[in-house]
């Protein structure tokens, strides 16, 4: 069974579940958050400080309304998400260097004389039959 846990750990955080899982949070759970945080936190903040209230930012060319404030909005919010994926990828590879169990083993070493690749308890290199 500790073998079983071991092999789903490598599996869900070596392979591309891990990124999966990571586009399915941010993309759903975090969505709303994310949004009430630049719409109801950033905007207003920035606001203070230019005078302005980025999401009512528009021109108007003809009949059609340009929200380009809308945008500006639209561009924090996207860098605040791609900051959150990369603080949570570099939490969970940070994970994954500390935990033992995780990390793959190298079962192989290169011989001094051929330089090609043998087992590691290899003490004779079967390409050059040198003595290890």
């Amino acid at each position: 069974m500790k073998k079983f846990i071991i092999e789903f750990k490598k599996f869900a955080l070596k392979s591309n579940f891990l990124s999966m899982a990571v586009g399915v949070v941010i993309g759903g759970a975090l969505s709303s958050v994310v949004k009430s945080f630049v719409e109801d936190i950033i905007s207003p903040l920035f606001g203070l400080f230019v005078k302005v209230n980025f999401n009512k930012l528009a021109i108007n060319i003809g009949n059609v309304e340009i929200t380009y404030g809308a945008f500006i909005m639209a561009l924090v919010d996207a860098i605040i998400v791609l900051l959150s994926v990369f603080i949570f990828v570099k939490a969970i590879n940070k994970m994954i260097d500390n935990d033992k169990s995780l990390k793959e083993e190298n079962k192989t070493k290169i011989c001094p004389y051929c330089k090609s690749e043998i087992d590691i308890d290899a003490t004779k290199c079967p390409n050059c039959t040198s003595d290890l």
